[in-house]
């Protein structure tokens, strides 16, 4: 039997992981970020990375991948995607400005991603314009002749799923926007050739029940039999992506690709955040990238590869919600790496590739968290004290309406109608909430104005437990 090297089997795994692609999410939310064009460099030149997905539209960082040929998502702003539903001009309008200038000028845009998560959004509104934002997008690239280059899709969480990922082949959508919205963006996105994404996180998914080593992927993980398929489950971002596919199947797509827009694992979080690590953050994402890469595929897809983008590029220190949150980062600012995920290909490579970049100070160790001990071990999901009033309305009416969730305690007369006030009514709504699909902490997300927390906030007769 012939022997191979380190380096040879590192660069079989990285050209197995690239017939897919590998991507990374490039935020900004930082106080300490290198310049773009650093960036772009870095990751063209020391990485195996051929994809970056933008969280915005940032003309700077655009500008910066111009000639690098890497592939660029780039993502529409929440806020825009019903004047785009509104007007195919506006639409128009948007490509001309913010995209066709930068593909003009050498960048290699392949995706406009169209909002964030925008299904899993506590406003019905937002969600219902979805798809025309998408339609009318199209058509402006069809104008521009830019249609076979740039796809127009959008990222989804597993919230947009009603079953539990414990048993996949039971996966589908949630009813309530089944027909009026998941429906046509598939057959949208079946005509275009647009791939359905989504971001799973098997990190948000660890209960008492999910073994670490299976979520990690580690050799010797304790399998799960899928007792609706009879297939055997030995990781569980496979259970998460073939609950999507059952979901798909379901309605008759399940031609269409599916990506995985962002996975990732946090190396640092909260005393009470299970498995949070530098260790298994790096088994997590160098196991990711290879085994979906590797085209082995999942059990109800077998024998493919799958594109990946890890979450994140950089920590985010601004970013709000639990510590973790703050610490998906695959690199510091100076682009030394947290630690090895696999995709660093250059082996003279030691650190910072600009004097301009202001290091990072690496996080401190988390204190011991003792409201985990004064709180059973307990979470809740409440507003952040920013959140909008008109927000935290319709935060209450979709866990109240959409969400399914009894809301008498938060009626005049309920046992937590007083105090009666959004803040108070919009915590005990979007609680019961997380507490009804699993505690996860996807479903305290209403887009980014919840926040899970172990202090109790039960007042007065009203108790959250």
């Amino acid at each position: 039997m012939t022997m191979l090297g380190p380096t040879l089997i590192l660069l079989l795994s990285v050209a197995a992981a690239n017939a897919a692609g590998i991507g990374v999410t490039y935020g900004r939310r930082a106080t300490s970020l290198p310049p773009p064009a650093d960036v772009a460099r870095f990751l063209a030149r020391d990485t195996a990375v051929d994809r970056v997905r933008l969280l915005n539209d940032d003309p700077l960082a655009m500008r910066a991948f111009a000639g690098t040929g890497l592939a660029v998502d780039v993502t529409v702003r929440n806020s825009l995607v019903p004047r785009l539903a509104d007007s195919v001009a506006f639409a128009r309008q948007w490509v001309r400005a913010r995209v066709a200038p930068h593909v003009a000028a050498g960048t290699n845009v392949s995706r406009i991603l169209v909002g964030s998560e925008v299904i899993s959004q506590a406003n019905r509104t937002l969600v219902l314009c979805l798809v025309p934002a998408m339609q009318n997008l199209h058509t402006a690239l069809v104008a521009l002749a830019l249609d076979s280059q740039i796809k127009v899709s959008t990222a989804h969480s597993l919230g947009v799923l009603a079953a539990p990922t414990t048993q996949p082949s039971a996966g589908r959508f949630r009813e309530v926007y089944d027909a009026a919205v998941v429906k046509p963006l598939l057959a949208f996105l079946r005509a275009t050739g647009a791939p359905f994404m989504v971001n799973a996180y098997p990190f948000y998914g660890l209960t008492d029940d999910t073994p670490l080593d299976f979520a990690l992927f580690r050799v010797g993980a304790t399998g799960v039999m899928d007792a609706g398929s009879g297939l055997l489950y030995t990781n569980a971002l496979d259970a998460q992506l073939d609950s999507v596919h059952s979901a798909m199947d379901r309605m008759g797509f399940g031609d269409v690709d599916v990506v995985v827009a962002e996975t990732g694992w946090a190396w640092a979080g909260e005393g009470w955040e299970v498995g949070v690590g530098v260790d298994h953050a790096g088994d997590y994402n160098r196991n990711a990238i290879r085994h979906l890469g590797s085209g082995v595929g999942t059990p109800l897809r077998p024998n493919r590869t799958f594109e990946v983008s890890i979450f994140s590029l950089f920590d985010e220190d601004l970013r709000p919600g639990p510590l973790s949150q703050r610490h998906f980062g695959l690199f510091h600012a100076d682009m030394t790496p947290v630690y090895d995920a696999g995709i660093v290909t250059a082996p003279e490579y030691v650190g910072p590739v600009s004097s301009k970049i202001t290091p990072a100070v690496a996080a401190p160790a988390p204190a011991p968290d003792t409201t985990v001990a004064d709180s059973g071990g307990r979470r809740w999901c409440v507003p952040t004290p920013a959140a909008d009033a008109a927000v935290l309305q319709e935060n209450i009416d979709f866990a109240c309406g959409q969400g399914g969730i009894d809301c008498g305690a938060i009626r005049p007369g309920g046992s937590c109608y007083e105090p009666d006030t959004l803040q108070a009514h919009a915590a005990y709504a979007m609680n019961l909430y997380f507490r009804s699909n699993g505690e996860h902490a996807f479903d305290c997300e209403f887009g980014h104005t919840g926040v899970v927390t172990t202090a109790d906030p039960s007042f007065g007769g009203c108790n959250f437990t």
